[in-house]
């Protein structure tokens, strides 16, 4: 997300409607397991605003009532040139008229 990738705190954390089943799973393309607390992503740590940029496609989502989900290919390019590429899935609810990401998962692969 543009925010994180900014370092605006603010601006990610309003994003996000923390929720007690609300989950953040991210698979690494080497094979590791991480279940990330959802509350770094409303006070993160020093990891965020590393720059970059991403192009994201493929996007397929599902829309009922109040609640969705989103899922999309990413091609990430770290500062230094890097790339990495994951599959993502957001899931979001509709709260005072506005969607807020409740949980996502994110699977890091190689290409």
């Amino acid at each position: 997300m543009a925010t994180w990738r900014a370092g605006d705190v603010a601006g990610h954390a309003a994003c996000w409607h923390l929720q007690p089943y609300s989950r953040v799973l991210i698979s690494t393309a080497d094979g590791k397991f991480l279940d990330v607390p959802p509350a770094l992503l409303i006070a993160p740590s020093a990891a965020m605003g590393q720059g970059g940029t991403s192009v994201n496609t493929n996007y397929q989502m599902r829309i009922a009532g109040h609640s969705a989900w989103v899922s999309h290919e990413e091609e990430s390019t770290a500062r230094n040139g890097q790339k990495s590429y994951s599959t993502e899935l957001r899931l979001l609810e509709k709260l005072d008229g506005q969607w807020k990401l409740v949980g996502q998962s994110i699977h890091l692969h190689n290409r």
